[in-house]
């Protein structure tokens, strides 16, 4: 853990407080290269109307714009919350280089909460992970927004 990883993973939770805002599960990712930040996003599933539209996603779909290629070699993805089955897969195709989470989530995380789908030999890319950089802001953001819908 570096200082710029609570400062990238600060600035995840800065999109996360935007998904809450739109009412949608508060979950934000940027996406940095070589120090830079490339591109950022925020769960969106319910206001897009489209499944596939979680933070991880999202900030993806960008970088890709941004760096014009899919494959998102030397990257780094801060995400506030453990990924899903759905995004690590996605992370995997896109070839990110390291994977910085927040919160564990051992209902549907895929990196040693649910599952653990990064250590699959099927897998032809690895990627280095980092967990429980500010996990108690990330936590608590995501207790908060369950316990006020309650």
């Amino acid at each position: 853990m570096t200082e710029r990883d609570t400062d990238w993973m600060r600035l995840a939770l800065a999109q996360a407080d935007l998904a809450a805002k739109a009412g949608e599960v508060p979950v934000g990712a940027v996406i940095v290269r070589d120090g830079e930040l490339i591109a950022q996003g925020y769960n969106q599933p319910i206001g897009c109307h489209d499944p596939s539209a979680h933070a991880e996603i999202v900030a993806m779909r960008a970088a890709g714009q941004v760096l014009g290629n899919y494959r998102l070699n030397d990257c780094a993805l801060y995400v506030t919350l453990e990924p899903c089955p759905m995004c690590i897969a996605a992370m995997v195709h896109a070839r990110i280089a390291r994977l910085v989470f927040g919160a564990s989530d051992p209902k549907t995380g895929a990196v040693g909460g649910a599952a653990d789908l990064l250590n699959l030999s099927v897998y032809n890319h690895k990627i280095a992970v980092t967990s429980g950089i500010v996990a108690d802001d990330c936590s608590e953001m995501l207790r908060r927004f369950f316990r006020e819908r309650r």
